[in-house]
């Protein structure tokens, strides 16, 4: 059976040459005789493999020794916790900028720690904007300011290092890690789930500025505490090993494109494809506001939504699957991350162009 291609918001598509390596190297790792499933998480082999993944991610995204890298498991949505309970305690408060589902449970899900302030919100926009920076209501005194980079969901992502003055931001980018070169050293703390840009499901990547550790609550499990996982090279308990590997492979591969600002190149030129189609589209549609839409996640509408299942169906039929949009919104979404090709969209803008045609 031939691949088909994978539109899914996550777990995502890896790129092929990854999962072909993970395959030739499955019962025997580079002559150990061991499957990296099988190895001791202390062993040499894997203490190799964990060192190397973290020099990737450091020269990718040039990340400062002044910033700890911290391998976890729970995903983002862990985060939402384990960001509070490790970052709250400094002063007991904490801004959270609202701009989709994602960045609104973060808020739900850090009260529980502390106070919470929305500093700012489009929710009464139906959350199809990002709140431009004069709309930031900032506490000085807040342990940090978080956000969402990327809202998976809406298609909404933030294309602007927002400014927080001496207040640490932090920014959840799950979805969009990996995909444009960034400035690290301008956050206080950047999470995100490895199942869209980074690897399989079951690992997080945590990067997180050093001076701000040692403030956990009392309440904070070893396990995620960033002080101890930092001071213990994130061995405070088994890493999820084998996503880690992964993870290694996929920033290899990444590099031997030519690395992020390439990734950025690649993912523009996909989403300009699809949107410059939606826009002279007289059957499909998005709602985003032009200046946010994501590159990563085009969430888009049939303008007669009762052909909605009649173009998955086809789509499907072409071999284009996972399209279909998150349940509390509706319509169709194309996640088009990095390892998504750009001939694969031109795919389905090509499809899209047909389904219209004979639709008019």
């Amino acid at each position: 059976m031939s691949r088909v291609i994978n539109f899914s918001s996550g777990p995502s598509m890896l790129p092929e040459p990854v999962l072909q390596q993970a395959a030739a190297e499955m019962l025997n790792w580079r002559g150990s005789g061991m499957s990296v499933m099988e190895m001791s998480h202390r062993g040499p082999e894997f203490t190799e493999i964990l060192a190397h993944t973290e020099a990737l991610v450091r020269e990718l995204m040039a990340v400062p020794q002044t910033h700890a890298v911290l391998f976890m498991q729970g995903g983002a949505i862990a985060q939402n916790a384990i960001v509070p309970m490790n970052l709250m305690g400094r002063t007991g408060q904490a801004d959270y900028v609202l701009s989709g589902i994602w960045s609104e449970k973060s808020a739900k899900e850090a009260s529980h720690f502390g106070q919470v302030k929305v500093a700012a919100s489009s929710g009464a926009e139906c959350y199809l904007r990002m709140p431009k920076q004069h709309e930031w209501a900032l506490s000085g005194d807040a342990a940090y300011v978080h956000m969402c980079s990327n809202e998976t969901i809406g298609g909404v992502e933030c294309h602007w290092v927002p400014d927080t003055g001496a207040v640490p931001l932090v920014a959840d980018m799950s979805s969009n890690i990996l995909s444009a070169p960034l400035d690290v050293s301008r956050y206080g703390l950047i999470y995100a789930g490895a199942q869209k840009n980074l690897g399989p499901s079951g690992l997080t990547l945590v990067i997180v500025r050093r001076d701000l550790l040692g403030h956990a609550l009392p309440i904070t499990p070893s396990v995620f505490n960033y002080q101890a996982l930092d001071a213990q090279s994130s061995m405070v308990n088994t890493p999820p090993t084998f996503a880690i590997y992964i993870m290694g492979l996929v920033l290899s591969h990444v590099k031997q494109l030519g690395g992020v600002q390439a990734m950025a190149e690649h993912n523009e030129r996909k989403a300009q494809l699809l949107y410059e189609f939606i826009d002279h589209s007289q059957l499909f549609t998005n709602r985003v506001a032009h200046e946010d839409r994501s590159r990563m996640n085009v969430t888009f509408f049939l303008k007669d939504e009762r052909l909605n299942d009649d173009f998955l169906k086809e789509a499907e039929q072409s071999g284009m699957v996972q399209l279909r949009g998150h349940r509390s919104v509706g319509g169709m979404r194309a996640s088009i991350y990095n390892a998504m090709p750009l001939e694969s969209v031109m795919r389905l803008r090509d499809h899209m162009h047909q389904f219209e045609m004979a639709h008019r």
